[in-house]
């Protein structure tokens, strides 16, 4: 079991354990939807001369910047923690981390910061957009969990 300052020992979860951010999540969602549907809107707006002249090639570059913007998103959306019995997995974004516990250093959580960070060394950081500071509460309860499991394969 972990303790942080002042509180009561965290129990290690089971494992596998994943934490996703619920806020990022729920923002990527309706802004997915409000960007297609803001530009699916505008369209069905247009008469049938404007539409005419709109060209394909300037179709396909507001179809490009739409993709853009939900690939973004789901980049977002898809961020996750994840703990299993032979290491840690981060995925921010597209890109994944898979890391032995020996490889995982110290979880930090700075005030005001958006996302904590694992600190491998002085200068070697990784983001952990999968637990993010706008879920309050939930976040807090994700950092005492994964600083639990790190204290378990690391003790």
């Amino acid at each position: 079991m972990a303790t942080s300052e002042g509180q009561q020992p965290t129990p290690v979860p089971a494992l596998p354990r994943t934490w996703r951010p619920l806020g990022p999540r729920l923002a990527a969602a309706v802004f997915g939807v409000v960007l297609v549907g803001a530009f699916a809107w505008l369209w069905l707006q247009f008469d049938a001369e404007t539409k005419a002249a709109v060209k394909d090639l300037e179709k396909a570059t507001v179809i490009f910047f739409v993709l853009l913007g939900l690939a973004l998103l789901n980049g977002l959306a898809r961020s996750r923690v994840v703990a299993r019995e032979d290491g840690l997995t981060i995925v921010n974004g597209y890109r994944t981390r898979r890391l032995a516990w020996s490889e995982v250093g110290t979880v930090r959580f700075r005030q005001g910061a958006p996302w904590p960070y694992l600190e491998q060394g002085e200068e070697d950081r990784i983001s952990l957009l999968g637990i993010h500071a706008s879920d309050g509460p939930r976040a807090a309860t994700a950092i005492r969990e994964l600083r639990a499991v790190v204290a378990a394969h690391q003790g």
